[in-house]
């Protein structure tokens, strides 16, 4: 056994690197480098060749001590033991007794320069720890020294000696802990109170574990450093650490700290306000209160009266003070969340304490309703969020309002959605946080929606408010929303307006859509004159072959858009705007027919005035059934623009019939006459005249088509036949047949013309009536035909029958008599019967008669002419 003065030169540089070989501690970069720091001072040749000597007397106790050791039995030579370089794991008490006799050698680091406790001080003490793992932080400091965590070495981290007592080296507390309050007695003879096999079990479990640590194995040969795999650690994230303090609710109840006796100056304790210190500078502040309680109860005749009235001041001011900065730090509570949770509790923990000391007796100094100026303070905090929404200017986007709609609603989630996940927790439950600042919003986005509405001069942007207001607001795009859930199921969700607010509103957006619709029509009709009148274009037709505007479609559409965003947001708004968009709309068939009539005055082709004619004939008559739609709704306005619609309609058919008479009455004039009798021209030029009108009403749409017409042919009809009644021509020396033949021939025509579309049916037999009369060679047999003349035309009289009469060529005489005789005989018998007066087939009576009298027989009565029998 070496001596306690040879075991002190153990500890010298020149032999460090083979102890430590030997116990496997440390890589050999350190010890390298320890080494080099203390080759100042190595002794010379034969003091190196005694160490030498020394250090293998040493290596043999530690072979005695591995094979004495009860855990030499369970280790064969594993090459991760840290104690021994050939498969010893315990240590000689011989050793260990020496060892505790000689002083701690220099030990390598595991970085140059960091500093290390000896590798031979007690082991023991090595691994001492509190419950829980966690060093002990009640150690004396030569005992934190050399302490270490579980976690294994860091770079100038300190270590204990692991070639102290090896017994002291794992003692623990209850619960697996290390005792660190042994005494070190206990510590150095700690192996006599434990058998071998309890030992043995814990010095194998916890050398593994030392070894993880350690992540050394040691071995002359292979000094590299192999990692053993890290075990996987929990470790708590960001956000489940946030979420964990968040779930944490703040109580009513709380302890307020201990008040200082000497308050702060008042320049520090303002100091503390400014810089945030609350809860600190709200204890310095009450106890400066009740310092000026003090001196004002205990007030004498030697105090100054200027000292408290200063102080009371000071007080007022730090107060001020204080509650100015417990309003800023709410206002930007949800503007920067990540300070919140501390300092908005201590703003809560002031406002109620300060709530208790409002009724404090004695004229307590302080500004009273802290409740009051918190809520303040929300709401002015939320006025500011919502003045950090964009907002263009009208003039820089022509969708500005609906824009920034769109963005207010996204900030007013996403606001809520942190005071119901952060700012809530902040307080006490008392407080009512959420439903705070949702009556706060409600108030601030009504004031701010009034002050949109000013600005607001477009029918879409009127549109846009109302619909935001009604649909969006409480739906849950916004306060509906389910990530406010289920704190909003219990909130009011309706905006505070003011009363008539929304009435108002509503008011503004119909004058608007009026207003709108005038706009709108008067663009129309610019835009009719520019691209058809003034241009002289022909007007289109259609799928259906019929000429067509697009004028009723751009009216239609225009009133629907009106009436479908108007009934999104309110049924009854949808019908407001419906009547104020037909009351507009009943004054436009007039301003259209003027418009219409002064651009196209100029229009020198008959065909071409025909078709715009036609054109809006079918335009407006589908206007009106459109509008039809709305007759249950707005009865009073569909009826008004009805009346002006017919009325527009039936000017432009008149129009388009007095175009058609004007054009055909030259050659009506000169039917029935000599000319008439030998040429066709007049009759050819009727005709093509009448067709050429024919083929546009084809593209007129019913039922104004089949009307037009019918009084077209109604009125060829009449004209024609009205020749007859003038008496310009009589019909001699047998011509009457040649006459019969070809009135025949071009009647047939005039009803094959009409027969489509006329509803006048009944003017197709007067042709043949009449060819009939005419065309009879005895005189004495026209008699005959007047029975179905009478029949199907009643209101036929003597003077037209006289006339017809004169143009066959039978002027006078007894026959004519006779014939004349029958007819009255005839309408006798048919009154008789109730067919005379039928005013829907009224013919004879709209046309005049010019009389020629030229029988001298016509005044005597019938039995005087007629012969005896």
């Amino acid at each position: 056994m070496a001596s306690g003065d040879q075991m002190a030169e153990i500890g010298e540089p020149g032999d460090m690197e083979e102890v430590n070989e030997a116990q496997g501690l440390e890589d050999g970069s350190s010890l390298k480098s320890t080494m080099e720091r203390n080759r100042k001072t190595q002794p010379d040749g034969s003091v190196k060749e005694k160490k030498l000597g020394m250090m293998k007397q040493f290596r043999e106790s530690m072979k005695r001590v591995g094979e004495r050791s009860p855990l030499a039995s369970n280790s064969k030579g594993s090459k991760d033991r840290p104690y021994s370089d050939q498969g010893g794991d315990s240590i000689d008490p011989e050793v260990t007794s020496l060892t505790h006799q000689l002083p701690p050698p220099h030990s390598p680091s595991l970085n140059a320069g960091s500093p290390v406790a000896s590798p031979l001080k007690s082991p023991g003490e090595f691994f001492q720890r509190k419950e829980g793992e966690e060093i002990a932080e009640d150690s004396p400091p030569s005992q934190k020294k050399d302490s270490r965590t579980h976690s294994g070495l860091s770079a100038g981290s300190p270590v204990g000696s692991p070639l102290k007592s090896p017994v002291g080296f794992f003692q623990r507390k209850e619960g697996g802990e290390i005792a660190e309050d042994s005494p070190p007695s206990q510590k150095k003879h700690s192996r006599t109170h434990s058998d071998s096999s309890t030992i043995g079990d814990s010095l194998l479990k916890k050398g593994a574990s030392i070894r993880r640590s350690l992540r050394l194995v040691g071995n002359k040969k292979d000094k590299t450093l192999k990692q053993e795999p890290l075990q996987p650690v929990t470790e708590i994230t960001v956000e489940e650490k946030r979420e964990r303090e968040e779930s944490v609710e703040i109580k009513e109840s709380y302890i307020l700290p201990e008040i200082p006796l000497t308050p702060l100056s008042v320049m520090q304790i303002n100091e503390l306000i400014k810089t945030e210190v609350l809860e600190e500078a709200h204890l310095n502040l009450l106890s400066l209160r009740q310092e000026f309680q003090r001196e004002r109860d205990e007030c004498t005749e030697e105090a100054s009266p200027m000292e408290l009235a200063k102080k009371e001041k000071d007080l007022s001011i730090l107060y001020r003070a204080m509650q100015e900065k417990v309003k800023e730090i709410v206002r930007n509570s949800n503007s920067l969340p990540s300070r919140n949770k501390e300092l908005l509790m201590h703003v809560a923990r002031v406002i109620q304490e300060e709530e208790k000391r409002e009724a404090e007796p004695g004229g307590v100094v302080g500004l009273g309703d802290w409740r009051g100026a918190w809520r303040e303070a929300v709401s002015e905090g939320v006025e500011e969020t919502l003045k950090r929404v964009h907002l263009d200017r009208p003039e820089q986007n022509a969708s500005w309002l609906a824009i920034h709609l769109g963005l207010l609603g996204k900030a007013i989630v996403e606001d809520l959605e942190k005071v119901k996940g952060e700012l809530q927790g902040s307080y006490p439950p008392s407080f009512n946080v959420f439903s705070t600042y949702m009556s706060c919003y409600h108030g601030a986005v009504s004031q701010h929606l009034n002050t949109l509405q000013q600005q607001v001069t477009d029918l879409k942007d009127y549109y846009a408010l109302l619909d935001w207001i009604i649909n969006s607001y409480e739906s849950e795009k916004i306060m509906s929303s389910p990530s406010l859930r289920p704190e909003m199921e219990a909130e009011k969700t309706g905006l505070s307006l003011e009363e008539g607010f929304l009435d108002q509103l509503k008011g503004k957006y119909c004058m608007r859509a009026k207003e709108d619709m005038r706009a709108s029509l008067d663009r129309i009709l610019e835009l009719e004159n520019e691209d058809i009148w003034i241009k002289k274009q022909a007007p289109e037709t259609d799928d259906e072959h019929f000429l067509n505007s697009e004028i009723h479609m751009d009216i239609w559409t225009k009133v629907k858009s009106n009436a479908v965003n108007s009934k999104r947001i309110d049924v009854n708004l949808e019908m407001r705007v419906v009547c104020s968009c037909l009351e507009e709309l009943e004054q436009f068939p007039k301003r259209f027919e003027t418009k219409l009539r002064y651009c196209c005055n100029s229009v020198e082709n008959p065909s071409l005035w025909a078709d715009y004619q036609i054109t809006y004939i079918n335009s407006f008559t589908a206007l009106k059934e459109h509008m039809e739609g709305y007759r249950e709704s707005c009865p009073t306005q569909v009826d008004h623009l009805s009346r002006e619609v017919d009325g527009l309609v039936h000017r432009l058919v008149q129009g388009l019939e007095d175009q058609f008479k004007n054009d055909v009455r030259p050659y009506l004039r000169r039917m029935m006459t000599r000319k008439w009798l030998s040429t066709d021209e007049d009759f050819q030029q009727l005709y093509s005249s009448t067709e050429k009108l024919t083929h546009r009403c084809l593209q007129m749409k019913s039922p104004y088509a089949q009307t037009f017409w019918s009084r077209l042919h109604y009125y060829v009809v009449k004209e024609y036949v009205s020749q007859l009644m003038k008496n310009n021509y009589s019909c001699k020396n047998r011509k009457h047949d040649k006459a019969a033949t070809k009135m025949r021939a071009q009647w047939d025509k005039l009803k094959d013309l009409f027969e489509e579309m006329t509803t006048h049916d009944w003017l197709h037999r007067v042709g043949d009536h009449l060819s009939n009369i005419i065309g009879e060679t005895n005189k004495r047999d026209i008699k005959n035909h007047l029975k179905l003349l009478v029949a199907d035309y009643p209101d036929i009289s003597k003077k037209h029958l006289s006339a017809v009469l004169y143009f066959r060529g039978l002027m006078r005489g007894r026959e004519r008599q006779v014939i004349l005789q029958r007819l009255t005989e005839l309408k006798r018998e048919l009154g008789t019967a109730g067919n005379i007066g039928d005013n829907r087939r009224a013919l004879f009576s709209d046309m005049q008669v010019t009389v020629t009298n030229t029988d001298c027989l016509a005044d005597i009565p019938l039995f005087c002419i007629l012969p005896d029998r």
